[in-house]
């Protein structure tokens, strides 16, 4: 099981087209601070339907959209 794994389950039950998480918003449903291993996590968005489309540094965000078959 990935250590993201919450975070893809989140997404999945959501099912917005278009979704912007804060980094705070991410930690909450992970529980525990996002790192820089997430550049290497996020592909397994695909596995639950998502691909991340942008990260913000400077505004500390992440957008995901829904990937539609």
């Amino acid at each position: 099981m990935s250590k993201y794994e919450p975070l893809w389950r989140f997404l999945q039950s959501d099912g917005s087209e278009l979704l912007q998480l804060s980094f705070e918003r991410i930690e909450e449903v992970i529980g525990f601070e996002i790192d820089h291993s997430f550049l290497t996590y996020k592909k397994e968005a695909a596995n639950y339907g998502y691909s991340v489309d942008g990260i913000s540094m400077k505004n500390r965000t992440v957008d995901f959209r829904r990937i539609t078959a």
